[in-house]
């Protein structure tokens, strides 16, 4: 996976990303995204797709996400021919889906990237039998601490954590990469949790096949 000039884990939670170079097509994603979508751009050689990330972190506020996206859309709207958001809901509770309708921008289907890199249909099947699921990506399994540990407090008051995780029964971890230092990871949230594990080699999903068909997409100009 691309790694050259991308900043560690800890800029894209705070700060996000930019590579937008030369493209006719801007991507606008969540920071939690930028590996796996350079590593798609790559090996497909989509060279007019540009990039911008926001912060990760803004997941832990989702009340902000659809602002944040509204303003980076009217930032660069000038700057490329189309502009395609890869967020999927993300907690704002349709908001951000009425945003871009608004903006004329597509974005990614989905209530969230758990889903879409399951893939949606899929997930949806799944139904019920994942209510009792808490879902970690590659990013997460890596950012575990900053994402779920410190914001619920746990790193303070370990004693909480029957609080918030007494109805969850499984940490699901959905691995982008065949990478067993992650895989190790992963399991050690679970344990840290007191949850039963299960992995689940998801690869990119829909993120994958969205990719394709907004970078075969024709021009509009």
């Amino acid at each position: 996976m691309q790694k050259e000039n991308l900043p560690d884990d800890a800029g894209l939670t705070t700060q996000g990303y930019s590579s937008q170079g030369n493209g006719s097509i801007l991507l606008i994603a969540c920071g939690a995204l930028a590996r796996e979508i350079l590593d798609i751009k790559k090996r497909n050689g989509w060279d007019h797709l540009a990039l911008t990330c926001l912060p990760a972190i803004l997941h832990v506020h989702p009340e902000r996400i659809t602002q944040a996206v509204e303003d980076s859309v009217l930032k660069h709207k000038d700057q490329y021919d189309q502009i395609f958001v890869v967020y999927a809901d993300c907690g704002t509770g349709g908001l951000l889906e009425k945003a871009c309708d608004r903006l004329g921008v597509e974005m990614i289907k989905g209530p969230h990237c758990y889903s879409f890199f399951e893939g949606n249909q899929i997930f949806a099947e799944r139904g019920e039998d994942e209510t009792t699921a808490f879902y970690l990506t590659d990013f997460l399994a890596r950012q575990f601490d900053a994402f779920v540990w410190k914001p619920l407090g746990l790193d303070r008051h370990p004693e909480l954590r029957d609080m918030y995780f007494g109805n969850y029964t499984k940490l699901v971890y959905q691995a982008q990469t065949d990478d067993p230092n992650l895989t190790e990871r992963a399991r050690a949230c679970a344990d840290k949790m007191g949850l039963a594990f299960e992995r689940r080699l998801t690869g990119y999903g829909d993120l994958e096949t969205t990719m394709s068909d907004w970078a075969n997409r024709p021009s509009k100009t």
